[in-house]
């Protein structure tokens, strides 16, 4: 009877124990993993957080960088509000997300289905020609692109050569075709990207899956249709993120390619704020209007990510 007593009331003092032992242990065990991560969440808080709360708090100044800054609550979101330029700006970055998001989601896809149907050998040369415009930096790219749509380029050139000449013009300079132009880099940019994404996600899915389509009868439409792009759905979302993100933040490539020109039909908000930042020296709107853009990011990103969750 006592053993059996004993041998009862045995394992809870061995499983007290060795919850003892690991109790004591966390506490070691979390300080080493906050040092670890210390350095980088340094680097954060410091180059992210506080230029974030910094901005907010500089958005309800008045303030032209030189003399003290004055308090003005709302005032700076309201100037930006009745502000039309504001509203086409936004306009012009919704228009360049066709261009630098769904175009080359859909070009991506599509690369995708080609080489995964035909390519086996070359899949790395594939992918680095058609990455290559990601490597470089988007001020050489817009300078390339400037001089390749100029009227002597070599767009006009080979409109030119295939006797289409009635066609050429300053295409950057162009009141109805600057902004479309424009956005046509950004696709250009963004493809191989997509690309590679979406050709990591693809061969991932199991090959069986492809057997037994084919054994069904599917053809290679119906196949991409109903195994490679579900397969794929966490990488379009990720890549919807990014190509929205790139589109409504876009700067330096407008910048560098048309400065909002020709009279302003490739304003983009981010443009903006550097002009009322460094031109007009309004350091206050600026900042209002980096937080207004901030804002509009979120939710657009949040509704590419809600529509192309994953419903199962």
């Amino acid at each position: 009877m006592a053993r059996d007593l004993i041998s009862s009331a045995s394992p809870p003092r061995a499983a007290q124990a060795r919850g003892g032992e690991r109790a004591g242990r966390p506490p070691g065990r979390r300080l080493r993993g906050w040092l670890y991560i210390l350095p980088a969440l340094a680097v954060y808080l410091g180059f992210a957080i506080w230029p974030a709360l910094n901005t907010l708090r500089l958005s309800l100044l008045t303030w032209d960088g030189i003399l003290p800054p004055v308090w003005a609550g709302f005032a700076n979101y309201v100037k930006i509000f009745r502000d039309s330029a504001l509203y086409e700006a936004i306009l012009h970055s919704l228009v360049l997300i066709v261009f630098f998001s769904v175009i080359p989601i859909a070009a991506g896809l599509v690369m995708t289905a080609l080489l995964m149907g035909k390519v086996r050998r070359g899949m790395t040369f594939f992918r680095i020609v058609f990455f290559l415009p990601q490597v470089l930096p988007l001020v050489a790219v817009g300078i390339t692109w400037r001089w390749l749509y100029s009227e002597t380029g070599v767009v006009n050139q080979l409109l030119e050569l295939v006797g289409l000449g009635a066609l050429s013009r300053a295409w950057l300079g162009d009141y109805g075709l600057a902004l479309v132009s424009l956005g046509l880099i950004g696709t250009w940019v963004m493809s191989g990207l997509c690309m590679m994404l979406f050709l990591a996600g693809a061969q991932k899915i199991d090959p069986s899956l492809y057997e037994a389509a084919t054994l069904d009868g599917a053809g290679t439409f119906r196949r991409f249709l109903h195994v490679t792009l579900p397969g794929v759905r966490k990488e379009i979302t990720v890549a919807g993120v990014i190509t929205t993100i790139a589109a409504l933040a876009s700067f330096d490539l407008v910048f560098v390619t048309t400065n909002g020109g020709p009279a302003g039909q490739t304003n983009v908000p981010g443009l903006l704020v550097y002009r009322l930042a460094f031109n007009e020296g309004d350091i206050g709107g600026a900042s209002a209007l980096a937080v207004v853009l901030t804002v509009i990011v979120i939710a657009v990103v949040s509704a590419v990510r809600y529509f192309t969750r994953d419903r199962d």
